[in-house]
């Protein structure tokens, strides 16, 4: 309370000082000197106290900096301790809405701007999920990273900078960050004025995964489901041969496997990624990419390297996605599926699961409640949420759904799209549609298209390569 207070009172002596110029102007005498200009925007938010600044990075038509905001480690005892949380902030005018955005990972310090923030033309916050480095508390108390902590990031950041930016205020993520995105608005409903998640999982029973089975037996086409089955099958038949050049790019590059207890069990996680990793980044258009069963060895281990990635499942590429690892294993749960074709090839039964994938001195208990509370939320409570996902990604098997107590909300599907479907590509009445509702959310002229021009480096929609358990 005494933190809020002070940043009131901050905010109170700026306004107040400029204020102060303005209203004795009309008592003073026509001699009297010109009202005070508005302080800059980055004095502005570094007066808020807890702020610091990284670094500004020109670009044009907006001010990017990057910059830090001290958090409570655990927002019910804040006295109990600190740390820095990283974000950036793509300025564009305080009398335009802003877009509050997460991956639910590290924040890019780069300048982009998110689907919704060119569709408003707005500013745009981009906040790192605590306990991704660097924003991590030291020494690490693993039971403080949950849903609510992480809301509550987002909630005090939100309050801290809403008198700066006084417009409406919408959240939005993709993935992980579309699901942090939806959390946020359960625990804090009142914080945006509305939500766009994209291809956001919603995991509610994590021990009923049939959804994903059904999935993967109507994807896409027959032919090529049938080839990405025998192609996984033969990357396991051959997987002495390729466990030997796999073992030695590792030795080469110096990727060690500590946590996943060696190459052979990292291998066969690369292995069950395949057919996930294929629907979730490519298409049908790929089908015929996918090599026959008879190919080379090389031309397989270039395969199984392109679409699941070698890197994965190393203790160095493990690294900086633990905190999402232990999150799935303690709240958000994690997809399983059935793989008949690959009967007497696995060799390590209920290795697929996040704990694998946790240092093992990082205690983990799941909490099954934690997704059902969301997902009863957002079917009864939902207001002004638009969720949008692809026909042909596995995340989106289990996926929000609206009730009959949801309003002024949507859920919209890429006729053929994967993990990285947005508005842009949906069909266009529904495209008209879902860009309408943001930008009336948003408090600004509709229209049938973005607000802002396209920028081919600020609006570059990145998809990154991940496993699949890793959304």
């Amino acid at each position: 309370m005494g933190k809020a207070l002070r940043w009131l009172l901050a905010l109170v002596m700026l306004v107040g000082a400029v204020g102060a110029g303005v209203g004795s102007a009309s008592a003073a005498p026509a001699t009297a000197k010109p009202a005070t200009a508005e302080p800059d925007i980055k004095d502005r938010i570094l007066a808020i106290p807890g702020m610091r600044l990284v670094e500004e990075k020109p670009y044009d038509g907006y001010r990017f900096f990057v910059l830090t905001y001290t958090q409570p480690i655990d927002h019910r005892h804040p006295a109990k301790g600190t740390f820095e949380q990283r974000f950036t902030l793509l300025h564009k005018s305080t009398d335009r809405p802003t877009v509050f955005f997460t991956s639910g990972y590290n924040v890019n310090t780069s300048p982009r701007r998110s689907e919704p923030t060119q569709i408003v033309d707005g500013n745009q916050v981009s906040l790192e999920y605590r306990f991704f480095a660097p924003s991590r508390p030291q020494p690490a108390d693993w039971s403080k990273l949950d849903i609510w902590q992480a809301a509550s990031d987002q909630h005090r950041l939100y309050r801290a900078l809403k008198p700066v930016y006084g417009k409406k205020w919408l959240a939005t993520g993709g993935s992980k960050g579309g699901m942090t995105a939806t959390y946020y608005r359960r625990f804090y409903p009142n914080d945006m004025d509305a939500t766009v998640a994209y291809v956001a999982p919603n995991d509610v029973v994590n021990e009923e995964d049939s959804a994903y089975d059904r999935f993967f037996a109507s994807v896409g086409t027959a032919e090529c489901r049938t080839k990405l089955n025998a192609v996984q099958r033969e990357a396991l038949v051959r997987r002495e041969e390729i466990l030997a050049r796999y073992q030695k790019w590792a030795d080469d590059e110096g990727q060690t496997f500590t946590v996943v207890g060696s190459a052979d069990k990292a291998y066969e996680n690369v292995a069950l990624d395949l057919v996930w990793a294929f629907w979730q980044y490519h298409g049908v258009s790929e089908c015929a990419d996918v090599p026959a069963p008879t190919a080379s060895t090389d031309e397989l281990y270039t395969f199984v390297d392109d679409i699941s990635g070698f890197a994965a499942y190393t203790d160095q590429g493990l690294e900086t996605y633990t905190p999402y690892y232990y999150q799935a294993g303690t709240e958000l749960g994690s997809p399983s599926f059935e793989t008949p074709h690959l009967d007497g090839l696995l060799r390590y039964p209920g290795i697929y699961t996040p704990r694998s994938y946790v240092p093992r001195e990082i205690p983990m208990r799941f909490r099954p409640n934690a997704m059902r509370d969301v997902d009863t939320w957002v079917r009864h409570d939902a207001r002004r949420m638009l969720f949008v996902y692809g026909q042909n990604d596995p995340w989106g098997a289990e996926r929000f759904r609206l009730g009959k107590g949801a309003e002024d909300s949507y859920v919209y599907t890429v006729a053929g799209g994967n993990h990285g479907s947005n508005i842009a590509q949906l069909a266009a009445d529904e495209k008209a549609k879902a860009t309408a509702a943001v930008q009336r959310w948003a408090g600004v002229q509709p229209a049938a298209k973005p607000l802002a021009p396209y920028d081919a480096r600020l609006d570059r929609r990145e998809v990154e390569r991940e496993p699949a358990l890793r959304p």
